[in-house]
């Protein structure tokens, strides 16, 4: 099985606000792209440690801006060519639909008792015009069956959790509910999950 080297994305200023991000195109706060110089920093240590070349792996980002912007930052940091990675539009953000640019109490007005329902099944509550956990940890699946080798990833919050539930690194309810940092690399290797930062 493929080693990966996750990345969430760093900082935006929704993040800052307290807001769902969904697909929303955000772009990294100056503080998201220290987080970012920050993640390059750790794999060199990383790939240091484990005696290996960062332009020997493949490098992959979610399409949105918040995500591009982070690799294109850390692969600059490795010394690597910023702008030569793969796009893949399966490691999207889970979509909020009509909630996304709201915050959690902006949502409760909006929509009384939906935040309710959604903490009573998280793993399979679809947002109004939105995805579920369900759904987004199959494509996600879909995306990494494709993966044939080693690979460093910039993505999103979702994705971590998709595929802590995908690899059983711990059981789906609590998947959805692990908070994921930013400036911090996740590593998934043979069914197991490493956190470094």
């Amino acid at each position: 099985m493929p080693v990966l080297y996750y990345v969430r994305h760093g900082e935006t200023d929704f993040n800052v606000e307290g807001r769902l991000q969904g697909r929303r195109d955000t772009a990294l706060n100056p503080r998201g792209r220290r987080q970012a110089v920050t993640c390059g920093d750790l794999l060199r240590d990383l790939f240091a440690r484990e005696a290996r070349r960062a332009e020997d792996l493949a490098y992959v980002s979610s399409p949105l801006r918040r995500a591009r912007q982070t690799m294109e930052v850390l692969r600059a940091t490795l010394g690597l060519e910023p702008a030569a990675f793969a796009i893949d539009d399966r490691l999207m953000e889970i979509s909020y639909g009509e909630w996304e640019g709201l915050t959690l109490p902006e949502i409760e007005a909006r929509m009384p008792g939906l935040l309710a329902a959604r903490e009573r099944d998280k793993w399979g509550f679809v947002p109004p015009g939105g995805e579920s956990y369900r759904e987004l940890t199959r494509r996600t699946g879909e995306w990494y069956a494709a993966v044939t080798r080693d690979t460093v990833v910039a993505g999103h919050g979702g994705g971590i959790r998709a595929l802590m539930a995908l690899f059983g690194v711990v059981p789906r309810a609590e998947a959805t509910r692990t908070p994921i940092a930013q400036g911090v690399v996740y590593v998934f290797a043979n069914g197991t999950m490493a956190r470094y930062g």
